[in-house]
């Protein structure tokens, strides 16, 4: 027979439940003693007891936070501080070389930018020089406030400029000069820091290089399809001019750097002449040669690259087998392998794209014969190879198509006269760089099927080109990577970075008298 259960007495499950309920009074009682034993914040006390007492005192506290407020904005603006910037490329912060390349002018410079807003972008970019180098004072103008100026540089009425002064030297800026134009993507790039930075070394400067282009013996102009090298180089320190030998006879006393771009043309007799002699007088020159895909005679082009101990450009392709060293997998689309010299220093992090290149043919006996010294600038992989055979469209090289490494830079140094001790005269030497393309610094896309803007833009393609230049023309100071300026992102103006800030100081302000007030009417309907 099985055993019932026993039954728990009514009276116990009435004990246990007040048990439980003592217990959870005996919490509640020792968290209530924990907070009276917690001494109070005295600023918070103060606060309750000196100035929440009544209206009037809560009053002149709101009004000390907003004096304090205010002093603090006050505080900033003097501090000068760089405004935000919010481009990817940080178009509208002065960058450190643009800094290092005007701190040590010693020399007054007054900028003024005539009819400019004072919330205006560039004018905003144009004060941080004044930072970098005090004796460097912006200011925006007008016709009214300082009409002589306006006057004396013609600008105007209604329009606006921007005008650079050192002394008796000046130069004059439209709005136009602080941008150019991607005609790929139609969007505006601006070029603003490198023009203002270059104007501003003009008017310091001495002696501005002069740079001359060669033209009439080839397809490659500043006029027509390098429209945006042009425009880079109006933003270096030097002055650009075109060169035409059959009106000229000769190559201008003055001429820093002569520069050559793919001829397609021979030489005439006139031409010939003038380079020869403009050479053994010691000029420099830099020359662009893109791939030839036909057999050419130019007897006199070849006749003056032999004065440096190069033989005349094969027909053919350099193409590339190396992954690492191809362009969105096209063959044709090379990144050569940089050697080390001035002109590369600040290239290597994003390197250089050449499209359709050649080797270049360095004859070592004639270099010792012409007194040449060589040193290589770009060099390809050991995996290209020189595509001889155009009806060829496999993707590697032939039996009869050379493999290996190609010169596409070098850097030749022809000794005219060597320096005499007994006389003091010194050693007369010309220099010619030599890029086996052209294609790489011109207004041509990188590939016509990408969305991409002009192949100059890509890469430091264009710092290869002015850099050599600089080097040519004696301006080492110029050698340096330029600041990006491919794409254009949102930047803001003076008047949105003001906003930004008033909102970082303001709104916490706000927040805590709106707090204040909050709390003292709750506490009066207590």
């Amino acid at each position: 027979m099985k055993e019932k259960k026993e039954k728990m007495p009514k009276d116990d499950k009435v004990n246990k439940k007040m048990a439980k309920e003592e217990k959870k009074k005996e919490k509640m009682l020792k968290k209530e003693n924990a907070k009276k034993e917690k001494k109070p914040n005295k600023f918070i006390e103060i606060i309750k007891k000196k100035w929440l007492i009544n209206g009037t005192k809560t009053l002149i506290l709101i009004l000390l936070i907003i004096a304090v407020f205010l002093g603090i904005n006050v505080w900033v603006q003097s501090l000068d501080l760089t405004p935000l910037d919010f481009s990817q490329e940080k178009l509208y912060t002065l960058t450190d070389e643009s800094k290092e390349r005007v701190k040590d002018i010693d020399k007054d410079i007054n900028i003024y930018f005539v009819g400019y807003d004072e919330d205006n972008a560039d004018l905003t970019l144009a004060k941080q020089y004044h930072n970098a180098n005090e004796k460097i004072k912006v200011e925006a103008v007008t016709a009214e406030t300082n009409p002589e100026l306006v006057n004396k540089y013609g600008i105007e009425s209604g329009s606006e400029g921007i005008i650079i002064e050192c002394g008796e030297k000046s130069k004059v800026l439209t709005e136009n000069d602080l941008v150019t134009y991607d005609t790929t993507t139609y969007e505006t790039i601006s070029v603003a820091e490198e023009r203002l930075t270059s104007s501003i070394l003009s008017v310091v400067t001495d002696n501005v290089p002069q740079i001359y282009f060669l033209e009439g013996y080839g397809k490659f102009a500043l006029n027509k399809d390098m429209k945006y090298l042009n425009v880079y180089l109006q933003n270096e320190v030097m002055q650009i001019n075109a060169l035409n030998l059959l009106t000229t006879g000769k190559i201008p006393d003055n001429c820093d750097t002569l520069v050559i771009t793919t001829p397609t043309t021979d030489f005439d007799e006139v031409a010939t002449n003038a380079i020869t002699d403009y050479i053994n007088k010691g000029g420099n020159i830099l020359w662009l040669n893109a791939a030839i895909t036909i057999e050419q005679n130019l007897p006199n082009v070849n006749k003056i690259l032999a004065m440096y101990g190069i033989d005349p450009f094969s027909v053919g392709i350099i193409e590339e087998t190396n992954t690492d060293k191809k362009v969105y997998g096209y063959s044709n689309l090379i990144i050569p392998l940089m050697g080390y010299s001035n002109i590369t220093e600040d290239l290597y992090s994003n390197g250089i794209i050449f499209k359709n290149a050649t080797k270049i043919n360095i004859n070592e006996e004639e270099l010792e014969n012409q007194n040449v010294t060589e040193t290589d600038i770009l060099t390809t992989s050991d995996g290209a190879y020189f595509r001889t055979d155009f009806n060829n469209q496999s993707n590697s090289s032939s039996d009869t198509e050379e493999n290996g490494s190609f010169v596409v830079g070098a850097e030749l140094e022809k000794t005219i006269q060597e320096a005499n001790e007994e006389t003091g005269e010194q050693a007369k030497k010309s220099k010619l760089i030599i890029y086996g393309e052209n294609y790489f610094i011109s207004d041509y896309q990188l590939e016509e099927d990408m969305e991409y803007p002009a192949i100059q833009i890509a890469y430091n393609n264009k710092d290869l080109v002015l850099n050599s230049i600089a080097e040519l023309s004696n301006r080492e100071e110029d050698v340096r990577a330029r600041k990006n300026t491919g794409t254009v992102t949102y930047t803001a103006t003076e008047q949105q970075d003001t906003i930004v800030r008033a909102i970082i100081f303001a709104v916490p302000a706000i927040i805590v008298i709106i707090g204040i007030i909050v709390w003292q009417v709750r506490r009066r309907k207590k």
